[in-house]
This record gives C-alpha cells, structure tokens and sequence, in this order.
C-alpha cells in the first residue's frame, strides 16, 4: 500500500476526480470538505449510542454515512456537475429516491415525537448532542453546496439531500432523548 502522504498538496492546492488541479480553498472544496466533516460527526452520534433503545438508529446513520461518501463524489468530480442521468457506480447514485427516502424516515421518527411547541436547545443525551452537531454541519455543507450550484457547478440534487439530512438529524436527535427518557431543553 502506498504511503497516506503524498506531499502532492503542500503548495495548497489539490486534484479533483477529473484530474483538475485546484485550489484548496476552492468553493468545490470546501463544500465537499464539510460533507466530509459531516460524516465525521455521524460517526461520532454512531459512536454515542447506548442501548437497544438507541441501537435501531444505528444502521440509518451508518447508511448515511456511505451517502455521504457519494455526495462527496458528486461534489469532487465536475463531470458530474448537473447530472441527471445515473452513474455506473450505483453507490455514487444520488437523486429523488435518496431523498423520498430521507423524507419516509423523518415521518415516520416524527410520528413517535411529541409535537414541537417551542424551540429545542441542543443538547439532551450524548447520542442527541451528536446529533444536533451533525445537523449543524449539515446545514453547513448546505450553505457550501448552494454556494457551488449558485456559481453553475455541483449538482442541486445536494442541496436538497442536504436539507433533508439536517431536517433527519433534527428528528432524530429529538428521537435520541426520547427513547433515553431524557426531555427535550425548550428554549
């Protein structure tokens, strides 16, 4: 295997999936920076959950967390800059499907939630905080990615992703406190 340095991006730039040398700084970049951060903080909410109560939103997250990768390729290739049709990679696919699912899930962990009467603090449990970190992240790359589309690059079907996913991470941080018995701080 070869070495995790290849001192390639010391002078601050690096190459996207279609051999473009860039920028670090760069808007692509960045935006699939904060996916890549995003996936980091599921992994984290992942790592935090205890119990058989909390065990049950572990695959979700996990499964987000391999879409995120495909959001991140999505992002990293600007061959790929509004795309509609699927790619060969099926893990790469990213569209109306993904996002229909995220919405099944968030109605469906809604309907268990007592109705929302007043802002909620982040907070609660361990697993509920990570959560609501993931979410704001989430919202983060949101703010990248319609960067990115804004100045005709990336795909829109991110943006959309991306506010669905913060919209589950919301619910689900809510269903964290929920199921560990722990109340939501109103504001």
């Amino acid at each position: 295997m070869a070495r995790i340095y290849t001192k390639a991006g010391d002078g601050g730039d690096t190459r996207l999936f279609d051999g473009t040398r860039v920028r670090k700084s760069n808007a692509r970049v960045a935006a699939y920076g904060d996916v890549d951060e995003l996936n980091a903080t599921l992994g984290l909410a992942r790592a935090a959950l205890a119990g058989p109560a909390l065990a049950a939103l572990g695959p979700a997250l996990e499964h987000l967390q391999r879409e995120l990768f495909a959001v991140g390729a999505l992002l990293a290739d600007p061959r790929r800059d509004g795309e509609t049709a699927p790619p060969a990679d099926a893990r790469l696919a990213l569209g109306e499907a993904e996002v229909a699912r995220l919405e099944g899930w968030i109605d469906a962990w809604e309907a268990d939630l007592p109705p929302l009467s007043a802002f909620v603090l982040p907070g609660g449990t361990p697993a509920a905080a990570a959560l609501h970190l993931a979410r704001t992240v989430a919202r983060r790359a949101e703010r990248a990615a319609v960067d990115l589309v804004a100045e005709g690059a990336g795909a829109p079907v991110v943006v959309v992703y991306l506010n669905r996913l913060s919209d589950l991470l919301f619910v689900a941080a809510r269903l964290a406190n929920l199921r560990s018995g722990v109340e939501d701080a109103r504001w």
